[in-house]
């Protein structure tokens, strides 16, 4: 929501403990969101066949509609009896300033789901990617991929800012993947109290987005890969940026591209994002797609791509 004035006009600083305010806001639009329905949409969108797991409340049955349309398997997506989806609820004045209200909700019951019954009716999977969600939810899972051999990619992200040390080992060690900022990889290494080398030692691949800077890759071997972000961005909303990365970057797994590539892709499938109002509402097309990244990357990076792409 928007509201036209001030915050600071309505607040009196030595009675901000009787506080008791609204605004009259002018504008209001509600967007779909969530780390794992925007990462699935993006799979979806680029070929793949995603399946999202998560809990919800009954209030998702639009959601689920368009997500399906699109191509997102819904089928491990628990329905809570009792609670509304998890929202996310924002009111910015014309400084920027902004008061915002997480709901939980029905995320909380996403502990109760087992892995293994997905897996199986679904045909299996190539990697489980274990995003920001209900902490316990966040640790079974987790620990079920350790103990069934799931390959999985670790991408705690905002979760991490309340974790302490000890559950962001639990959740990081063993992945084939640990998705991070700079920032939150410098936090990672404070809270965990394991150094840049030792987290090497815990997890396969480590993927820093650096925002306009690009993406550093260190690979398992030591060696390092740096790809710049596309240029020239006109950007408009930041909101799902590093979802969609994280969309490109395992649809490239699932294409058996290298990490080079599978950086590239989730590069060019951000910039498309950035500059895009909502998470979800950006369209693509393959020429587009293959034309951005071939002016950023080469050619020759953009063949690879369409050689291994399937139809958009």
């Amino acid at each position: 929501m928007t509201f036209p004035g001030l915050f600071s006009d309505s607040l009196v600083v030595d009675q901000l403990d009787k506080i008791s305010l609204s605004f009259l806001v002018d504008d209001l639009e509600v967007r779909r969101g969530g780390c794992g329905a925007n990462i699935a949409f993006g799979l979806a969108v680029l070929g793949q066949r995603p399946v999202l797991i998560g809990a919800v409340g009954e209030d998702f049955a639009d959601y689920r509609s368009w997500l399906e349309r699109h191509g997102v398997d819904c089928s491990g997506v628990h329905t809570s009896e009792t609670k509304h989806t998890a929202r996310f609820v924002c009111t910015t004045d014309r400084s920027h300033a902004q008061i915002a209200t997480f709901y939980a909700g029905a995320m909380s019951e996403a502990r109760e789901i087992e892995l293994a019954p997905i897996h199986d009716r679904s045909g299996g999977w190539g990697i489980v990617l274990i995003g920001p969600d209900d902490p316990e939810g966040m640790v079974r899972h987790t620990e079920e991929c350790r103990s069934r051999g799931y390959r999985f990619a670790a991408d705690p992200s905002q979760q991490l800012a309340w974790a302490d040390g000890d559950l962001i080992r639990r959740l990081i060690d063993g992945a084939a993947y640990l998705f991070s900022n700079e920032y939150e990889a410098a936090l990672t290494e404070k809270k965990t109290g394991w150094s840049a080398g030792e987290i090497a030692e815990r997890v396969g691949t480590r993927v820093v987005t650096r925002g306009a800077a690009g993406v550093t890759v260190f690979e398992e071997d030591g060696s390092v890969l740096e790809v710049p972000a596309i240029a020239g961005i006109d950007a408009v909303d930041p909101t799902g940026v590093g979802d969609a990365f994280r969309a490109g970057f395992l649809a490239g797994l699932a294409l058996e591209l290298g990490h080079e590539q599978c950086a590239q892709l989730g590069c060019t499938l951000a910039a498309g994002v950035v500059e895009t109002t909502g998470t979800q509402e950006y369209r693509l097309d393959r020429a587009g797609l293959l034309a951005r990244l071939g002016v950023q990357y080469g050619d020759e990076a953009a063949r690879i791509v369409d050689d291994a792409l399937p139809a958009l």
